[in-house]
């Protein structure tokens, strides 16, 4: 797993992402080429392609969750509302008025009345009652860990950007490397 150090205040607060690989910086191109497994340009090219094309598919299905979890926190924060409403109401005999979504675009009237029971739509077709406070305490810990989880998400992205020019410019230094020592061995060429 990649680790990065955030300097908190000097200290050195490590940060886990995702098991994210680091891409490693190639500062010297000569030694990294003689190295095992590095015979050619075109194969280190085609594995420094191949790690970039991993980050690119990380960064697709983080960018879903990101989306994902950004139109989910304010679905919760609406519950919440309406929950607080419903606690409000719930000592009156007097029914709530309201609209409910019955399909897309399309709103029914409803009328309810005052109750210390509520069903939530946890997903996968599952629905359950709870008393209004249990729905509450749920509901605020699911909008704590989907805003935890979004940040987190939002940390690994900006990771992974760092990842993705890494990899360019790694890939821009083989490149580079394998012209000029073409150009070395081809003197005809540098010439003309």
């Amino acid at each position: 797993m990649a680790v990065t150090s955030e300097g908190v205040g000097g200290a050195g607060l490590k940060r886990v992402h995702l098991g994210i690989p680091e891409a490693v910086f190639v500062e010297d191109v000569d030694a990294f080429m003689k190295k095992p497994g590095n015979e050619t340009a075109d194969a280190v090219l085609k594995k420094l392609d191949e790690q970039y094309q991993k980050y690119k598919f990380m960064e697709l299905n983080l960018t879903q969750k990101k989306r994902r979890l950004k139109n989910q926190i304010p679905e919760i924060k609406q519950t919440l509302e309406i929950l607080k409403h419903m606690q409000k109401k719930k000592g009156t005999t007097e029914p709530m008025k309201t609209r409910f979504l019955l399909a897309d675009n399309l709103y029914c009237k409803a009328s309810v009345p005052p109750t210390d029971k509520v069903c939530l739509w946890l997903g996968a077709n599952v629905m359950l009652e709870y008393d209004i406070n249990e729905a509450q305490a749920l509901l605020e810990k699911n909008l704590s860990t989907a805003s935890r989880n979004l940040g987190s998400t939002e940390e690994d992205l900006d990771f992974l950007r760092d990842q993705f020019t890494t990899s360019e410019v790694n890939m821009a230094r083989v490149y580079n490397w394998d012209v000029k020592r073409r150009n070395k061995d081809d003197p005809s060429k540098s010439k003309a």
